[in-house]
Parts: C-alpha cells; structure tokens; sequence
C-alpha cells in the first residue's frame, strides 16, 4: 500500500453519511456520538443525515456495518474534512 494512503485510514476525520429513513437522537451512542438530524430530500423523502468524527477507517467501517445491519439504506458517504497530521 502506498505510504500515503496507508497514513490516511489512521487519523481522524469528519465524515456525514446520508440514510433513507428517520432516526431520532436517541440513536446517536449506537452510532459513536454522531449528531443525528433528521431532514428531507428533494421531493419530501425522509432521511437522517448523521455527522461527526470518526476514529479511523476501522470505525468508518464498523459505522457501515451498522448501518446495513439495521436494514438502513446508505444514500451518500462524504469526508467533511482532511485527516489531521
């Protein structure tokens, strides 16, 4: 692997994922602290947008398995931020 991509997956960084669906704020310890807002897509579909932190890619991955664990639709994936060094 090259050098830099390795260094990448072991910093944090700020992600928001988008998910089909509603989920309140009670869910946010399940999902590592993300802020969990709840919003509407063009054409009124109900999604969360979930944002915040995240470890490392490990912790992204294990956010990911959630997600599909609890039958969610993941809908986007987006890096806010880049990693610290």
């Amino acid at each position: 692997m090259p050098e830099a991509l390795h260094l990448i997956s072991h910093f944090p960084a700020v992600y928001q994922i988008e998910i089909e669906g509603r989920l309140d704020a009670a869910w946010s310890d399940w999902f590592d602290g993300l802020d969990i807002v709840p919003a509407k897509r063009p054409g009124g579909a109900g999604v969360t947008i979930l944002t915040g932190q995240v470890a490392d890619q490990p912790a992204l991955h294990s956010l990911l398995d959630r997600i599909r664990d609890l039958g969610l639709t993941l809908i986007k994936l987006e890096r806010l931020d880049s990693p610290a060094r």
